[in-house]
Formats: C-alpha cells, sequence, structure tokens
C-alpha cells in the first residue's frame, strides 16, 4: 500500500489528537495542518513535526487525504471544497448541520470516486467488535452516554454530539427502519439540550432507549443489548463487557475477552487504508446521513415539546 500524503485541518481538541496519531501512522506522511488560529496551527505543527500552511487552497496543494475536524457549522462548506479539490477526507461526527448537505458530500465524493468516511468512532472500539460476533436478533437496546460538561461542540445540541454515536450504531445493529421516536432533552447551560433522551420503536419490533448527558458529574458510555438467547453488556469507555446466557441449568455469566485497542488510532489507520486502496470505509457518507437524520429529527422533537 502507497504511503499517502495527509493533513488536519482544524486543530483544536480533537484536531490535535488526530495530529498525534497520523503522526505516528507509519503508513502515512502527515504533511501540513491548517486552522484560522495561525498560532494554534504553528504550535501543533511543531509538535508533530509537520507543516503550517496559510489557506484551505495551499492545504488542499499539500495533501491527499484529510482529516476535517473544525466546528460542525464549517463542515460543509471545508468538505466540499476539498472534496472538489479531489481530496479523500475523514469529517468528523456530525457530518453536517443538515441531511441535505450530508447527501450532499456524499454524492460528490461518490461522483469522483473519493473516500468519504465520517467520525463516528465508536465503530473502532473492539467492544463493538465483540459485540457483532455474539449479535443474532436485538430485541431491546438500552444505550447511556454520560460526561462531565466539555467547553466545546456547544454549538449543538447533546443528541448531535453525543447521542449521535450510539444512534449510528444502533442503525448500524438493527437494520430496520424507525417507525416510532419519543423524545425529551431539557437545556441547561447551553441553548440546546444538555441531556437528553430517545425511546425508538423499530419496523421489526426492536425498542431503543437511548440516553446521554453532557453535565454529568461522571463518564458513562455503555451499551446493553437483549436477544432471544442472550443479555449482553458492553462498556465502549473500559473496553470490558459481559455477557449473560440462559442454559439448562439457569443464567450463566461469561466475560466477554476483549483486546483493547485506541479507537481514534484504528479509525485513522482504517481511512488511510480506505483512501490508498478504495476501499469502503465502515461508516462512509451515506451511513452518517442516515444517523444524523435520526439526530435531527430526535432534536426537532425535543425543540418542540420546548415550545409547546
Amino acid at each position: 500500500m502507497k504511503r499517502l500524503r495527509v493533513g488536519v485541518v482544524g486543530v483544536g481538541h480533537i484536531g490535535r489528537n488526530h495530529a498525534r496519531f497520523y503522526a505516528e501512522l507509519p503508513q502515512a506522511d502527515f504533511v501540513a495542518v491548517f486552522d484560522l488560529d495561525r498560532g494554534r496551527a504553528d504550535e501543533i505543527a511543531a509538535e508533530f513535526n509537520t507543516h503550517a500552511v496559510g489557506s484551505l487552497e495551499e492545504f488542499a496543494d499539500a495533501v491527499e487525504a484529510a482529516s476535517v475536524a473544525t466546528p460542525t457549522s464549517t463542515h460543509f462548506a471545508v468538505a466540499a471544497q476539498l472534496l472538489s479539490a479531489g481530496k479523500h477526507l475523514l469529517v468528523e461526527k456530525p457530518i453536517t448541520e443538515t441531511t441535505a448537505h450530508a447527501a450532499e458530500l456524499s454524492e460528490i465524493a461518490a461522483s469522483r470516486g473519493l473516500v468519504l468516511q465520517v467520525g463516528h468512532v465508536e465503530r473502532f472500539n473492539p467492544v463493538l467488535g465483540a459485540l457483532e460476533e455474539r449479535l443474532t436478533h436485538p430485541r431491546f437496546i438500552e444505550a447511556h452516554r454520560l460526561s462531565p460538561y466539555p467547553n466545546r461542540s456547544t454549538d449543538i445540541g447533546v443528541v448531535l454530539d453525543l447521542m449521535i454515536h450510539d444512534l449510528e450504531i444502533i442503525l448500524h445493529l438493527v437494520r430496520s427502519p424507525v417507525e416510532n421516536i419519543d423524545a425529551v432533552g431539557v437545556p441547561v447551560l447551553s441553548r440546546g439540550e444538555d441531556i437528553a433522551n430517545a425511546r425508538l420503536r423499530f419496523e421489526n419490533g426492536c425498542i431503543a432507549n437511548v440516553t446521554s448527558s453532557r453535565i454529568s458529574p461522571e463518564r458513562m458510555r455503555k451499551i446493553r443489548v437483549f436477544q432471544e438467547d442472550a443479555y449482553l453488556s458492553l462498556d465502549y469507555q473500559n473496553q470490558s463487557g459481559e455477557i449473560y446466557r440462559r442454559t439448562s441449568s439457569g443464567i450463566e455469566r461469561e466475560q466477554v475477552a476483549i483486546e483493547r485497542e485506541e479507537p481514534l488510532k484504528q479509525q485513522l489507520a482504517a481511512f488511510v487504508e480506505c483512501a490508498a486502496t478504495g476501499r469502503t470505509p465502515k461508516v462512509s457518507g451515506f451511513e452518517a446521513a442516515a444517523a444524523l437524520d435520526l439526530a435531527v429529527q430526535i432534536t426537532n422533537k425535543i425543540q418542540a415539546a420546548q415550545r409547546a
């Protein structure tokens, strides 16, 4: 596999982590960063032995593939310009603010034969792989994602900030259209909701109950899946899990063996491989657009309830 020239647009908290791992990947040459804050760009470039450039046009000339880790409101404009310049992209989630823009980016990438991957990083958590190996027919799913207030990504509510990770995973696991949505949410420190709960009913009968909060004193990222033959309880944060099975002698508990990995590093390595080989990414623009559409529907229901 040939080495690709890669870079990062937007080197805030998340973008810096992208830069850190790109600098470590043997299959990539980390050649450029761009940020509207030139001082921040220079700082990150010095830290990871790369170059800060002065414009998005100059950045596009330097790279073959890139991460876009700018604020969500800028994703569409930045990604559209880079895709039009023929660059493979990994865009942080949510892919864009609107489903129309998400669909447009997906179509641009498809028409140009470019990889458009979206940063739903939990898809690269080994916990999810352990779940997929044991999944048969999920009937009830419960997901919790809690964190302290982040002081970042506050331009969007917690549904688009955090819950969207679980929504994308649930759509991937259930693979059935959503039939009904009930949702509640409350703004506390932000204009948008900071805590939210959604109950989803799928056409195949599966129910998912999803809770997200960014005003929690504790951190939690867990998913529980109930199916006919077993109950799986998995912890994304600690990369651990248990499975409970019904047997002739009762309920047996089994610890799930999980080989620990850094999900973001695995995600970036997979993106570079997809960009170099043309392989379809785990989370393409189309899958990300479906998760965004569901997140927007939930957000709209929360906002409508607040106005009532």
